[in-house]
């Protein structure tokens, strides 16, 4: 991916933990020389190694959601670096995550250096998931992959899903590079008009058939996770 003069820079990090697989983000502002990473987990010598690569410092760990593959960096990385840790208020009162320097936002943007983050509110896969739109990318956890969404753990929670991708589909360009935290075959950076003609959970127009779709099961009577 071509990096233009100026904008944010994605550094992309696949990391892993036996069997799971989760892509990490350092977004870091060309100007300023300060960054910001999303979901760290797990191999913290990646991170510290794209911190010295690009010349950044760290200045601040936004967290998608609550979950264990989402969150297991940021309370070290936040005490190396002292910055903070930004999740939504909704989540962290459902999650009882908690770590110092642990901070609620909502939809009011945060700046980093220059760069600009727009917190977007996505539940669904969790009360409290967050989006960050940064420039033309689109951080999106487990809310939206290429290839799908994450997992609705019941009806209202599918409800609330169809909800916030009908608001990702409103709100966002054709542009917009799409970095999830998960890939089922495509690599991250993918342009959402590609998902829009491609993701089968962007074609739903009523929110009964989506929940149908995303809660339907294996014949096993296994929930299908990402896809």
């Amino acid at each position: 991916m071509r990096q233009e003069p100026g904008r944010p820079r994605v550094v992309v990090l696949k990391t892993q933990y036996r069997q799971m697989r989760n892509y990490n983000y350092l977004i870091v502002d060309p100007r300023s020389g300060q960054a910001v990473a999303v979901d760290p987990a797990w191999e913290m010598d990646k991170i510290d190694s794209a911190l010295a690569q690009t010349g950044a410092s760290l200045r601040g760990i936004l967290l998608t959601h609550s979950h264990p593959d989402h969150i297991d960096l940021a309370a070290p990385l936040s005490e190396k670096h002292g910055c903070p840790v930004w999740m939504s208020h909704r989540e962290i009162a459902t999650s009882g995550f908690s770590c110092r320097r642990l901070t609620g936002i909502d939809a009011v943007p945060r700046y980093v250096g220059e760069m600009e983050i727009q917190p977007v509110f996505t539940p669904g896969h969790t009360p409290g998931c967050l989006c960050y739109l940064i420039d033309d990318s689109l951080f999106t956890g487990d809310v939206l992959f290429a290839e799908g969404c994450g997992l609705c753990p019941d009806l209202q929670s599918a409800y609330a899903m169809f909800s916030s991708l009908q608001y990702l589909k409103a709100l966002i360009g054709p542009d917009t590079r799409v970095f999830p935290g998960h890939s089922y075959g495509k690599p991250p950076g993918q342009p959402f008009v590609d998902l829009l003609r491609d993701n089968m959970y962007l074609q739903f127009s009523d929110r009964e058939s989506f929940a149908a779709f995303r809660l339907r099961r294996l014949s096993g009577g296994t929930s299908i996770f990402g896809v």
